[in-house]
């Protein structure tokens, strides 16, 4: 009766534990974003990037459909440089679970339990900065970071670059910050 009640939370515990990816986004506030129109990356930078040449060009051409889906065109005398860089890192995981039969009631540890299991797992966390400069100014005015559980299924790197860049290109243009002059013209 008991394994019944716990079931629930087991499974919450199993929904909110699965990976997900996680943005977020930075920007100069002082920069009007309706200006860009246009867009190169920046190759330079771009060869420094320490990623296959293969998921390199994954994650550029994903940001190339979602920029295009905005309504910026690809241009040699550009309005923005596109940079890219990655991180990644390995994580490993310990779950101990332990089942048997033993003395006592209730929960606790139980010196005649049997039957433990110990398992051992890893993942690879990777964190994609995409970062937008004036191309004149040479300054950074946008700088977007998404961070996901990597894969080395071929199939599955798609979905996943695709993902990132999606969620974190949804943050652009950035929505412009609510003003006391703003605040008051809507009263």
């Amino acid at each position: 009766m008991k394994t019944f009640k716990l079931l629930p939370l087991l499974l919450l515990f199993i929904v909110a534990s699965c990976d997900t990816v996680k943005v977020y986004s930075d920007y100069d506030k002082s920069v009007d974003f309706t200006q860009y129109k246009t867009f190169a990356f920046m190759k330079s930078g771009i060869d420094k990037v320490e990623i296959s040449d293969l998921d390199k060009k994954r994650i550029l051409n994903a940001i190339d459909q979602q920029l295009q889906a905005k309504g910026f065109t690809k241009s040699e005398t550009p309005d923005l440089l596109v940079n890219i860089f990655t991180k990644s890192r390995e994580e490993i995981s310990v779950n101990q679970f332990n089942a048997g039969y033993g003395y006592g009631w209730g929960w606790g540890w139980n010196p005649y339990m049997y039957g433990g299991q110990t398992y051992v797992s890893s993942s690879t966390e990777g964190t994609l900065y995409i970062d937008l400069i004036d191309a004149k100014k040479k300054e950074l005015i946008w700088q977007g970071e998404g961070t996901g559980t990597l894969s080395k299924d071929m199939t599955e790197k798609d979905a996943i670059v695709n993902d990132i860049v999606t969620q974190i290109l949804a943050q652009y243009p950035p929505a412009k910050p609510e003003t006391k002059e703003n605040k008051e013209k809507k009263k």
